[in-house]
């Protein structure tokens, strides 16, 4: 069989808290102006990037213009799994930024409505490219994964069984349609791989036999997990916004996201414990999930003098639909001889919503005539308003419990500065955005400055921006069972390169 597809009657397969935070994360890369000045742009406007905070920004802009960046970034991991110490480094290129305002300006010059623009932007709200690697000696084996599905669900033996004539990938195909498939299927796993057995092996009566016990003797394990992802959260904004005397400025954002994300986790367990019977065990999972989501921004801008603006944007929530596809493969010194062909088998999951938590942005800004300016952002956006739907579904309604129990509001600061000296910018700025955790242990804040230069030759511009931030957080290897997590020490850094030009 080269390839098995299915369709799960259960939403869950292992959703979990870290998917509704990684989802509902939205640090906009952008053109490197907005970079070099770490985002606060939701006073200033006049940048393809900052409509992503303030919709009214695009009525900033005097004249039309194209913009388009480029980047380069990395992500350095410094990993410590049980008083073992690794590091990795991956970098990337991609077009993070694209877009395009149209500014119309009223003939009428006795009417105070100015002008008005019409934009369209995308912009990588998210980059999932990531990999590291945990190893160290536990005292936890991957058992216990395999044997809190079966244990702790109650799965009779019987299910684990094949039928006549039945294939082992046929039966874990099988097993995915079913209520509950995907705790069945690990229990699958865990017995046809040979770590786990039924408590009465050898007893024939035994097809409602419901404990298992493991393979795998106690002691110490030598474990190696690898950790790959790739993919990207997208916004696509098609903005309007008009311009009231040259004082105040309001603006729309329609959004529409996508979500593009692959990982690959693997587990590589080996151990010379008295009395096992399991000695090896290699274990992957390769998840891939797409989405697709819509929200609305409303904005507005207001020049109290001269010189000093304030600004104020809502971010609705992001309403998607995703979908998940799984991939698994186990084996072991001790599996059955046909484990491999399960890992041709694709589960794919029955679509779900995710609705992500709102945002309000408060913004002030002064601007000191043509030489430079300096810019302040606060925004908040409650983690615990994050949902799994359909809420009616009691695993999604357990972990939306889960959601609002560990979850908070989490605040960023953002300020950014500018002093241009004839043609020539030089920008920086900082950034601090606290962790949607309520334990910050666990997962920790964010911070990072930026730095940049811009260069003006009239009717287009060059801008370079360098950004790097830093966050601490632990990674648990899975949801139950082997539960021990790796402790991460991660920087992000990135190289942006901007050309702008007017049409």
């Amino acid at each position: 069989m080269l390839g098995i597809g299915l369709l799960s009657s259960s939403y869950i397969l292992a959703q979990d808290i870290s998917d509704a935070v990684r989802f509902s994360q939205d640090e906009i890369q952008g053109t490197a102006r907005f970079r070099a000045m770490s985002g606060a742009f939701g006073a200033l406007g006049g940048d393809l990037s900052s409509v992503n905070i303030n919709p009214a920004g695009s009525a900033i802009f005097n004249n039309s213009e194209v913009s388009l960046s480029l980047g380069l970034f990395n992500t350095s991991n410094d990993i410590n799994y049980f008083n073992n110490a690794n590091a990795v480094s991956n970098a990337t290129v991609d077009l993070n930024q694209l877009g395009a305002v149209f500014v119309f300006k009223n003939a009428n010059t006795n009417s105070n409505w100015k002008k008005f623009s019409l934009s369209i932007a995308y912009d990588r709200s998210s980059d999932f490219d990531d990999e590291w690697i945990a190893s160290g000696t536990n005292s936890n084996s991957i058992d216990s994964y395999f044997l809190s599905y079966t244990n702790n669900n109650s799965i009779p033996f019987g299910i684990l069984k094949l039928l006549p004539g039945e294939f082992i990938e046929d039966a874990y195909a099988d097993i995915g349609t079913l209520q509950n498939g995907y705790s069945i299927q690990q229990a699958f796993l865990g017995y046809w791989s040979g770590i786990l057995d039924p408590e009465n092996l050898d007893d024939d009566t035994n097809d409602d036999e419901t404990n298992y016990i493991s393979n795998v003797a106690p002691g110490s394990f030598n474990q190696n997990y690898l950790y790959a992802s790739t993919g990207y959260n997208g916004k696509l904004a098609f903005n309007f916004a008009t311009d009231y005397d040259e004082k105040i400025y309001f603006g729309l954002n329609l959004n529409s996201h996508f979500i593009n994300y692959e990982k690959l986790t693997r587990l590589r367990e080996t151990n010379s414990n008295s009395g096992s019977l399991v000695n090896n065990i290699a274990f992957e999972n390769l998840l891939h999930t797409t989405g697709s989501g819509f929200s609305f921004q409303l904005g507005t801008i207001a020049k109290i003098t001269k010189d000093l603006r304030v600004g104020l944007a809502y971010n609705s929530p992001t309403w998607y639909r995703i979908s998940d596809e799984l991939t698994q493969r186990i084996d072991s010194d001790n599996a059955d001889s046909e484990i491999n062909y399960i890992g041709n088998v694709i589960n794919i999951y029955e679509e779900y919503k995710l609705q992500s938590p709102a945002k309000l942005t408060g913004s002030l800004a002064y601007v000191f005539g043509k030489t430079g300016l300096i810019s302040f952002d606060y925004a908040v956006k409650d983690y615990s308003n994050s949902k799994f739907k359909p809420t009616n579904d009691i695993l999604f309604s357990s972990l939306n419990n889960e959601i609002s129990n560990e979850l908070t509001t989490s605040a960023s600061y953002k300020i950014g500065g500018e002093y241009r000296y004839k043609q020539i910018s030089f920008r920086a700025g900082y950034h601090i955005e606290e962790s949607p955790y309520k334990d910050t242990n666990f997962y920790g804040d964010l911070n990072g400055y930026s730095l940049g230069l811009g260069y003006n030759f009239g009717n287009f511009n060059l801008d370079f921006a360098y950004s790097q931030s830093e966050r601490d957080y632990n990674q648990q290897l899975y949801n139950v069972g082997l539960t021990d997590a790796a402790a991460l020490q991660t920087k992000y850094s990135d190289f942006i390169l901007t050309l702008g030009f007017d049409i």
